[in-house]
């Protein structure tokens, strides 16, 4: 059985890796001009085809048949090459979408005034289903009636979705809305999934507002594809499951602590063990700045290299799947919390003050390291998901590391 993912330009995906978890059929890319499409979809080698952007309506005249779900919507991400030849169109976002609804939204949502960002594909299989539930939906456009210079008309909103990829890599750190307008809001929604966490969501997360991104919607509807193409069910669990799997995967393991305490060897082993990369902020700086540290705080001070390392920061945070060893104060800046969580988790790597390594480095070398501590410690443990102490071997507490990811 040969399946895949139909596109004009795809990029990295995680579908295949996605599908060879639900089944053993062959699952490949496929990327096809639009001039190309018609005879692809109708005299191609295929059994079943995922369909994403520019092609979710563009196949819709190639279908002999549609779902009753695709065709209310009418949109198609899944088509599936009938034994005799005909090809039948569904849409399984709209069953990635409900399941990412249900599992963050334990509530009723019937008459809740439900904001849904966006116009396009999404945003049109996420009304559809907010419909389904009995929402009232209210789709907000760039120019339309309901539109971003008019949110205010919206304070009563329980419910926002994004169903745009503002927010989405490599533009991390744009929200497409302010959460502060809508003081009623119950969920947050984003089928944004990289970053793990958009800027829209980590506003969500500090207002303490029940919110998901768009991770478990890929991973629900990939499954309901794969059944598809099979013909028979598949197990519940296997969404959950794979989407813990490609979060362990995707998210960075970003290490804080005092200058001294051991980040970089720590890091190392854990990108040996894990077969990551390892991205080390205080080198990455350097090589960007083609200076030496020292010379920095030399040249520009203190708060020229903390406006060095936000940059740094910035762009590494990005990333996903690395470990990264970050400088011991990068915890003095609030704004580069945000830039670490987005995609990470972060671990407190401390140290007994006698043992921190000194040399190399211009605030700890002369400085009252018990002074030092006492003010950047609340900052560590406010940044930290989970603090390890690095007084024995490094060995041992890349142990402790991974038997509290894993």
């Amino acid at each position: 059985m040969k399946c895949g993912l139909l596109g004009e330009k795809l990029g990295h995906s995680y579908s295949p890796q996605i599908h060879a978890e639900l089944a053993d059929y062959e699952y490949l890319l496929y990327e096809k001009a639009p001039d190309e499409l018609e005879d692809f979809v109708r005299r191609g080698d295929w059994h079943g085809l995922n369909v994403t952007i520019p092609y979710k309506k563009t196949v819709i005249p190639f279908c002999d048949e549609l779902s009753e779900t695709a065709r209310s919507i009418g949109s198609v991400n899944t088509l599936l090459r009938r034994p005799d030849g005909t090809i039948i169109g569904d849409n399984t976002d709209a069953f990635g979408f409900e399941t990412l609804l249900t599992q963050t939204v334990k509530s009723d949502i019937s008459g809740w005034k439900a904001l849904v960002l966006g116009t396009g594909g999404a945003s049109v299989t996420v009304c559809a289903m907010l419909r389904k539930r009995g929402a009232v939906v209210v789709p907000i456009s760039r120019s339309g009636e309901n539109n971003y210079t008019n949110l205010d008309r919206h304070r009563d909103a329980r419910l926002l979705v994004n169903a745009t990829p503002v927010g989405m890599y490599p533009k991390n750190g744009v929200s497409p809305v302010d959460l502060g307008v809508f003081p009623k809001l119950e969920a947050v929604l984003d089928v944004v999934y990289n970053p793990a966490r958009t800027a829209l969501l980590l506003q969500a997360e500090e207002r303490g507002i029940p919110h998901a991104g768009g991770l478990t919607m890929l991973v629900a509807q990939a499954k309901r594809s794969a059944e598809i193409f099979l013909g028979h069910a598949l197990p519940d669990g296997e969404t959950a499951r794979i989407a813990r799997q490609l979060e362990r995967q995707m998210q960075n393991i970003v290490l804080i602590g005092m200058p001294g305490s051991g980040k970089s060897t720590i890091g190392r082993l854990l990108a040996k063990n894990l077969g990551r990369p390892l991205l080390e902020a205080d080198k990455e700086l350097e090589k960007a700045a083609g200076m030496s540290i020292p010379v920095i705080f030399a040249n520009e001070g203190e708060a020229g290299f903390r406006r060095r390392e936000t940059r740094i920061l910035s762009e590494l945070g990005k990333q996903s799947g690395t470990v990264i060893s970050t400088g011991g104060g990068c915890v003095t800046r609030e704004e580069n919390y945000p830039l670490l969580h987005q995609n990470g988790v972060i671990v407190w790597v401390r140290r007994d003050l006698n043992c921190l390594a000194r040399e190399g480095r211009p605030l700890s070398l002369n400085a009252d390291l018990a002074a030092m501590y006492a003010v950047r410690a609340p900052l560590y443990e406010r940044f930290a998901d989970f603090t390890v102490d690095n007084d024995g071997r490094a060995e041992d507490t890349v142990n402790s590391i991974l038997e509290v990811l894993q």
